[in-house]
């Protein structure tokens, strides 16, 4: 109460005196269904791809191991806004979070700062009492796709919270790189063309997917709405910088979500969950610095703002600050992560539990049952042409067929294979890792109260497993096959 009571205290005297409130802004740009791999910090081609965040990760400092907990844009920025895992807040999909669940934006306004949000304004408001300062959503930016709009935006809300004399919390949420990507013959209404187009020759095609050339041709389109991206986020540096408040602003950057292609966007598999995250803070994170051995997810954004800012925060948050490392210490028992999907959209319940080390991962998939047939809205034109490679190419058949029938449990070797192409589950020499993660996710979904425990305790008995999902989400009813195929050959 005192960090609270000093915050409306420096509110009062700053519109009194016009003295500024010189704590921490916090800015939060994020990135939507973005690859963390395509980024040239990370190793992506081609190389010139994203220059203005490769500029900017050597301003501060770059972590290895960031995850997001829900790799859909909902559920994933309800985590951001709540500090909660999805069954802790509610919002287990494209639905609101319980009324009772304290949120940033309430939680930094109450301590004098000021809020405001471009873009992805629904998803990233999950309660109604959620009362953004300033906002501006995708039809007035462009279709969230124009990078002069966003700096336009983002100048004029420095500008009023100078004026105002108070910091700010502001989320600046691009629609790039989300479908439908960009054809440069035929822009979305509002939408900015590239800095630099893509042909289908310069694509790297993630190894989780194979490389057919429908496939090439439709990642080179995500290209130009990646770099699109990077033309925006460089646009609200530029704001950010000739407002003067470049080097009083803690600066993130992230995605909601992986690619939304298959194996990606909406599942648990790493590349679902594995995103970017470069941190600027002039004079307090180092620049140029990395960080390749701790596990951070958005869960721990909340707790972290709250670190920075000194503003008092609720009890009940799922994640902690990471402010030690930004100063470039250890911190504890980060060694994991864990990540889930329940509702996707559409409303399918198609539930799952992960939890990831730097060497393997542990997936459970308790909506598979050798008969649900799992789709999503994120498959376009690649899963169209592995379809009809399918038809001809046995291990493209298999692959089609896992992402539509899953297994109940996965296992991976993340070392070895990062793009989760081999399911260990079954191997004997690994039986031991295997028994530790199911250890750590029990645990944890016991210490989270997940309404699917159950089910993962009785995994083996299908009847069990289906009355527990059924409790949880209500009657499921699996969608079906489209085309040719009728079920499962």
């Amino acid at each position: 109460m005192k960090k609270l009571l000093l915050g409306s205290l420096v509110v009062v005297f700053s519109l009194v005196t016009g003295w500024s409130d010189d704590r921490p802004n916090i800015l939060l740009f994020t990135a939507d269904d973005l690859h963390a791999n395509s980024l040239g910090v990370y190793g992506g081609k081609p190389v010139d791809l994203t220059p203005n965040l490769d500029a900017f990760a050597a301003s501060g400092m770059l972590f290895r191991r960031a995850h997001v907990n829900a790799a859909i844009c909902a559920p994933c920025r309800a985590i951001i806004a709540t500090g909660r895992y999805s069954h802790r807040s509610g919002a287990m999909g494209f639905m609101p979070a319980r009324p009772d669940v304290p949120d940033i934006v309430t939680t930094m306004q109450a301590g004098g700062y000021r809020a405001g949000i471009l873009g992805k304004v629904p998803h990233s408001t999950p309660k109604t009492s959620m009362k953004w300062d300033y906002q501006f959503d995708q039809r007035e930016l462009g279709n969230g796709r124009n990078p002069k709009l966003y700096e336009e935006r983002s100048a004029a809300f420095f500008e009023s919270c100078k004026t105002e004399g108070k910091p700010f919390y502001f989320m600046v949420n691009s629609h790039d790189p989300h479908r439908p990507y960009c054809n440069p013959k035929k822009l979305t209404k509002g939408a900015a063309m590239p800095s630099k187009i893509y042909e289908a020759d310069e694509v790297e095609v993630p190894g989780f997917l194979p490389d057919l050339p429908g496939v090439r041709a439709e990642l080179a389109q995500y290209l130009n709405s990646t770099r699109r991206l990077d033309d925006t986020f460089g646009s609200v540096m530029k704001a950010l910088d000739e407002s003067g408040l470049a080097e009083t602003t803690v600066v993130l950057f992230i995605t909601d979500n992986g690619i939304a292609v298959p194996f990606a966007k909406c599942n648990s598999w790493f590349h679902s969950s594995h995103s970017p995250l470069l941190v600027r803070w002039p004079g307090k994170v180092e620049a140029g610095s990395e960080n390749r051995t701790h596990f951070v997810s958005v869960v721990d954004f909340f707790p972290t703002f709250l670190d920075i800012t000194g503003v008092e925060g609720p009890d009940g948050l799922d994640g902690r600050s990471f402010l030690p490392l930004l100063r470039g210490e250890a911190q504890a028992d980060r060694n994991h992560v864990f990540t889930q999907i329940d509702s996707k959209a559409g409303g399918d319940a198609v539930p799952m539990r992960s939890v990831q080390t730097a060497q393997y991962g542990y997936i459970y998939n308790p909506f598979s049952d050798g008969k649900f047939w799992y789709r999503n809205n994120n498959e376009g034109k690649t899963m169209a042409a592995m379809n009809q490679a399918a038809e001809t190419d046995p291990a493209i058949k298999a692959r089609v067929d896992l992402f539509r029938y899953r297994v109940p449990e996965e296992f991976y070797d993340l070392e070895k294979d990062p793009d989760c192409l081999i399911n260990l589950i079954d191997s004997a020499s690994h039986a031991a890792e295997i028994d530790k993660l199911r250890e750590l996710l029990r645990v944890q979904m016991e210490k989270t109260d997940d309404p699917i425990l159950t089910a993962f305790q009785n995994r083996d008995d299908r009847a069990v497993v289906d009355q527990v999902l059924e409790a949880t989400y209500g009657p499921r009813k699996s969608p079906k096959p489209r085309g040719k195929k009728k079920g499962k050959k």
